[in-house]
């Protein structure tokens, strides 16, 4: 394999929306090829980004270690979400602190907005809800004048409950339907776990400030709407699916073209149409709407 070769097969897998297991297993050879040849940082954290997506976070960690060691500007936030949140079996917020400062300082808008959260929650410095909302509005400043956009959607949600706190309702669901339609669109090209658990928090709380339109509701309004038993049909090019969640031992399951799945979170995970997680078919996905 050459520098060249592999770089190829890496641009190709990410690019793919349907990849089979010999394709991550080449994939994997290329990027530990790429590793090994050049020592570039940028491989490094791509190989633990993918180990982290997966959930083989001891993998993750390996890399993340591996990229900070050699100097990369990115590799401690990954580190610092490892650590905060016990990814390996172990939660150390010192750690956590330490690597998030680190790539604050090097402008790492994430991990500016994860410091923060620290300060709300008390973890590891002492609690500071004053200093958290100063981050935070800080940050949307900085995004409102133009600044670094890549993280809209995570300080929209966290202002947005700011807001609701103060009584700015209004304020609070515009944020929420701007991080609504952020967090749409990297779902649409990664539907990674940690952004449908934003998804799903965002969508529940902005319904305890307005009501759902069972006449105008999309994908992601299935978070709240499915929470208690009720049908929902919708069309994908022409053809009508649907969906029921259904009250079972106190929880709710949901069933979807005659599959069973353990709950909402579970149902956004795992279904497909023409093998194409839901996610990536929102954009795609119409005609939304409530059956008696």
């Amino acid at each position: 394999m050459t520098i060249k070769k592999a770089k190829s097969i890496v641009e190709e897998y990410f690019d793919k929306s349907n990849i089979t297991d010999d394709e991550e297993f080449i994939m994997l050879e290329a990027l530990d090829f790429l590793i090994e040849e050049t020592k570039n940082t940028r491989w490094m954290v791509m190989l633990g980004g993918h180990y982290y997506g997966n959930k083989q976070y001891d993998l993750a960690l390996k890399y993340y270690e591996m990229a900070d060691t050699y100097g990369d500007l990115w590799a401690a936030e990954g580190l610092g979400y490892i650590w905060y949140y016990g990814r390996t079996g172990e939660r150390d917020y010192e750690k956590a602190f330490n690597y998030y400062s680190k790539a604050a300082a090097n402008g790492i808008q994430e991990a500016k907005y994860k410091l923060a959260d620290m300060y709300k929650n008390g973890y590891f410095v002492e609690k500071n809800y004053d200093k958290y909302c100063e981050i935070i509005e800080e940050l949307y400043e900085s995004i409102e004048s133009g600044g670094d956009q890549s993280s809209r959607a995570d300080i929209f949600t966290r202002l947005a409950r700011i807001r609701k706190s103060q009584g700015r309702i209004d304020e609070a669901v515009e944020l929420y339907l701007r991080a609504k339609e952020d967090v749409a669109y990297r779902l649409r090209y990664n539907p990674f776990f940690g952004s449908l658990n934003v998804m799903k928090w965002l969508t529940e709380d902005l319904y305890t400030m307005i009501e759902v339109d069972p006449a105008d509701f999309d994908l992601y309004d299935l978070y709240y709407i499915l929470g208690e038993p009720r049908k929902v049909a919708f069309t994908y090019e022409g053809e009508e699916y649907m969906v029921e969640s259904l009250e079972e031992e106190g929880g709710i399951v949901i069933k979807f073209q005659d599959t069973w799945y353990r709950s909402i979170d579970d149902f956004f995970l795992k279904v497909a149409i023409d093998e194409k997680r839901l996610p990536t078919l929102y954009y795609s996905l119409y005609a939304f709407r409530m059956i008696d």
